[in-house]
């Protein structure tokens, strides 16, 4: 039977006025009650695997294996069965700082394996991992403590100048002079003074810098400034080395303790006083600054700025002990910069004549009886020449040098 477009119309109408009576039926119908208590679902069966992957739920896989007693020690692999995606034993692993496998060489990565250090104690540190200890003893002691030492020095000396003023001058010249230093001291002792004056003004900047420069420059022209002087600071330090070395076997004859040394400390070297005590060419206070202030803390600063640098042969570089090198590293330095600003001080506006003597090698008799009475006096008796190098052109000579 075929219908015409009228009887499509039709049935179309009649469609429509059926599903209208449903919907009203379906709007006014009242709901069901709940019951109080309604009945559990039934259990769902699990969807099936789609192409071969099967899927798991954690807290749905064995959700007791925590009340196993050997649960805190079991293994990764152990804990993978029973709780797949735990991972607490490999952290726990880690976190103990437990070394593991790692297929790079030992001489060039030998902490490939190891992500967090083991738990330590430094001096000033909580009991924590190395890296945390280091940080602790670096940020609230040396840095601290180390700019106060410094600062307390400083000050101590613009006041001691100002109470006390330049010492010596008190003997009129005689226009003799005695040679204090040779060339090959006076040339080790500027080379050295000049690497470390590089170093521990490189040194405070990239320690305190921070504090006192980074805020007035910003962080742009601190960033250029702090790695400009780090590469000084590290190309500075094998000539320190060198020129220690030198220094220390030069002047190391000299600056051997004596009787008078205890004569000159019982009574202070005769800071508070006018007088002077006698001393030979160097005396108590110019040899301790030579064995506590050059030589002992000098060759911790070299000894762990090398091993800083990597520089030491066949040694592996740990973390660890790259850590434990740096604090002595600023330890020695601040003990250097501490007694070596007050040799500065002595040696430039704290003694009269004193840096004439290191510039151009030569003092004045009365200089040497002021401040050194017993080698002037070994040097009026022959025991030690007046001249004890080749005179140069530009050097006293003659009648101008005194005679034994």
């Amino acid at each position: 039977m075929i219908l015409n477009p009228a009887a499509w119309r039709g049935w179309g109408v009649a469609a429509l006025l059926a599903l209208g009576a449903s919907w009203a039926s379906a709007q006014t119908a009242p709901n069901p009650p709940v019951p109080d208590d309604p009945a559990p679902p039934a259990a769902q069966s699990a969807p099936a695997a789609v192409g071969g992957i099967k899927s798991a739920n954690i807290f749905e896989i064995a959700p007791d294996a925590s009340k196993d007693p050997d649960y805190e020690n079991q293994t990764n692999a152990q804990r993978r069965q029973v709780q797949p995606g735990n991972n607490a034993p490999m952290w726990r692993d880690v976190g103990k700082g437990v070394t593991g496998y790692s297929s790079l060489p030992l001489s060039q990565a030998p902490e490939a394996g190891n992500l967090i250090q083991p738990f330590v104690q430094y001096p000033g540190s909580r009991l924590t991992t190395a890296g945390e200890a280091w940080r602790q003893v670096r940020n609230d002691w040396l840095i601290p403590y180390g700019g106060s030492l410094l600062f307390i020095v400083l000050l101590a000396l613009a006041i001691f100048y100002l109470t006390k003023g330049p010492l010596g001058g008190h003997l009129k010249d005689t226009g003799r002079k005695i040679e204090r230093f040779t060339p090959l001291e006076r040339a080790a002792h500027w080379s050295n003074a000049i690497a470390f004056v590089v170093l521990a003004i490189s040194g405070i900047v990239m320690a305190f810098g921070k504090f006192f420069i980074l805020p007035v420059i910003g962080t742009t022209l601190f960033g250029w400034l702090t790695f400009a002087l780090k590469n000084a600071h590290n190309f500075m330090g094998p000539l320190f080395a060198v020129s220690l070395l030198i220094v220390v076997v030069t002047f190391i004859k000299d600056n051997i303790a004596n009787a008078a040394d205890f004569v000159w400390l019982s009574k202070l070297g005769g800071m508070l006083s006018d007088k002077e005590v006698p001393s030979h060419r160097f005396n108590a206070g110019e040899k301790g600054l030579f064995w506590w202030g050059v030589t002992i803390p000098g060759i911790v600063v070299v000894g762990s700025g090398l091993f800083l640098d990597k520089l030491l042969p066949g040694m592996l570089y740990l973390r660890g002990d790259m850590q434990i090198a740096h604090m002595l590293h600023i330890v020695g330095a601040l003990i250097m910069m501490a007694l070596i600003m007050g040799h500065i001080y002595m040696g430039t506006v704290g003694v009269k004549g004193a840096y004439g003597a290191m510039r151009t090698g030569y003092v004045d008799e009365a200089w040497a009886k002021e401040h050194h009475e017993l080698w002037y006096d070994d040097v009026k008796a022959g025991k030690i020449p007046a001249q004890r190098s080749q005179p140069t052109p530009s050097a006293p000579a003659g009648d101008a040098v005194a005679k034994a």
